[in-house]
């Protein structure tokens, strides 16, 4: 069987590459293929060794800064991909690797990180945020993003096996194309990771420092809690903001290493994620080290975070509703004992993963319909069963 895997973008290392490690490992001899690759060697080692087939848009001016403003090429670029030689084509998408052409003869199965937010519910949001939400320019982006949400809606009917990473991402799909999706959650490597009972007095935040993060968010929370202690891990384009509401009590440290980072995950007493996320490993991350995590109860933090268990929600994306939050946290914990994290995280690994991709490629290459598939080993509500639900 000759297979191809379709990726949107390679210029960072982030959850969405992590499922495409994934998908190379399943399949080993596949051919790789993106719309633009500028990711720096030193990041290169979830791709095996491959060096990805690119887009025309690789060779537009600036690509490696300025990709995003090329989305309005990537539809025609990524349907340029001739895949007539392929049996199987796997698209890991949450732009436009889902858009690619396949003929009657190729299974395409796509792996959806996410529908294109900017372009669908989150298309206000978006616009606000970029600052083009009035004027010429407003007018012009809202009609670009109109003329891609066609194209997006005709690509879906070239899919033959859709495969959601959360039920949260199932029900956008079912909106926006009217399919059905499977759900396979993406993995986490948890051999990188070790339950560590014995906590150091510092909360952490980890993550690429972009508006929708929230991260400022939780920095405001925290400095208005100066006898908690907040470490901020990650950088963007939202740092100065995070500098500048950061009071004494915040430590900004900015990028660092994985190392690094799995050692704040494991010392941390809580990890904050105040984002609506699509899924989220890092919450699983912080999970799989046993730190509990104080999560926004909306998106996938609901599929991945037991609440009162192994986290806390907060209903709001307001500093009051985190501050309330870090107080509850304080007073009452979480009920999960180190082996009930370590069992909870389990359902989550690389093994079950490989195991459900597997499974359903084998099933639509049979051409047997796809319907929706409960992820293995896990509870339809979302509840570890040996858990109690008292806090200790």
């Amino acid at each position: 069987m000759k297979v191809a895997i379709v990726h949107d973008w390679l210029v960072v290392d982030g959850g969405a590459e992590k499922v495409l490690h994934e998908l190379l490992t399943l399949y080993p001899d596949a051919d790789l293929y993106t719309t633009v690759f500028h990711l720096p060697k030193e990041n290169r080692h979830f791709l095996n060794g491959k060096i990805p087939k690119t887009t025309f848009v690789q060779r537009l001016p600036f690509s490696s800064r300025l990709y995003r403003n090329y989305l309005f090429f990537m539809p025609i670029a990524i349907e340029q991909f001739d895949f007539s030689s392929y049996d199987l084509v796997i698209s890991s998408s949450y732009a436009v690797a889902k858009g690619i052409i396949t003929g009657p003869n190729q299974v395409h199965v796509s792996y959806v990180h996410s529908p294109a937010r900017y372009a669908w519910d989150m298309q206000q949001q978006y616009l606000r945020e970029s600052g083009l939400d009035k004027g010429i320019k407003g007018i012009l982006a809202r009609w670009l993003l109109h003329r891609f949400r066609l194209w997006d809606t005709r690509t879906a009917n070239g899919v033959d096996c859709w495969i959601a990473n959360s039920r949260f991402i199932a029900r956008r799909i079912k909106k926006i194309y009217g399919a059905t999706a499977t759900v396979v959650n993406p993995p986490v490597k948890l051999q990188r990771f070790e339950i560590n009972a014995s906590k150091d007095d510092f909360y952490l935040v980890a993550s690429r420092l972009v508006p929708y993060k929230r991260v400022p968010l939780v920095v405001e929370a925290f400095s208005k809690l100066p006898d908690k202690k907040l470490v901020v891990i990650g950088d963007g384009p939202d740092m100065a903001n995070v500098r500048a509401k950061a009071g004494p009590n915040v430590t900004v440290l900015g990028y660092q290493s994985d190392e690094v980072m799995v050692d704040h995950l494991s010392r941390a007493k809580a990890f904050l994620f105040a984002a609506e996320e699509d899924f989220g490993i890092m919450p699983l991350e912080a999970q799989a080290c046993g730190t509990p995590v104080i999560a926004f109860g909306k998106g996938g933090a609901l599929e991945t975070v037991v609440d009162g268990v192994t986290g806390l929600f907060f209903q709001e994306q307001t500093t009051n509703a985190i501050i309330e939050a870090v107080i509850q946290f304080e007073k009452e914990g979480v009920s999960a004992a180190p082996e009930d994290f370590d069992r909870h995280v389990q359902s989550f690994s690389s093994e079950v993963f490989r195991h459900r991709m597997k499974e359903l490629v084998e099933v639509a290459m049979s051409g047997d319909t796809i319907g929706p598939v409960r992820p293995i080993s896990a509870p339809s509500d979302n509840r570890p069963l040996a858990f109690s639900t008292t806090r200790r």
